[in-house]
């Protein structure tokens, strides 16, 4: 699906954000992917652009690598979010795809 502006894609990654349920995570590819675009790095600048970041849970999306990786108010906040959802972040700001991916 080619998105016509960057607010139509941003929306249409924000609906994508609200499936994801606490305690899961996905990956900017991943969204990319489900909107059938190749842009993984728009999707970063979207997630960060996101003016609901509790409401539209961005803090949900990490690097292809498991890496945490940034957010709007700090990647500790980042952190903080996800281990309250129960998503076991490694010392070294790692997530376990295998166990905590979220497949559209």
């Amino acid at each position: 699906m080619k998105h016509e502006s960057s607010r139509s894609f941003e929306q249409d990654c924000y609906k994508l954000l609200l499936k994801i349920p606490e305690g899961k995570v996905t990956t900017y590819k991943e969204i990319a992917h489900a909107l059938g675009e190749k842009g993984y790095r728009a999707v970063g600048r979207a997630m960060n652009r996101n003016p609901n970041l509790i409401d539209v849970p961005c803090h949900r999306v990490v690097k292809s690598n498991g890496e945490v990786g940034g957010y709007a108010t700090g990647s500790c906040r980042k952190l903080e979010l996800l281990r309250q959802e129960g998503v076991y972040v490694s010392e070294d700001g790692q997530v376990d795809l295998s166990k905590y991916r979220y497949v559209f």
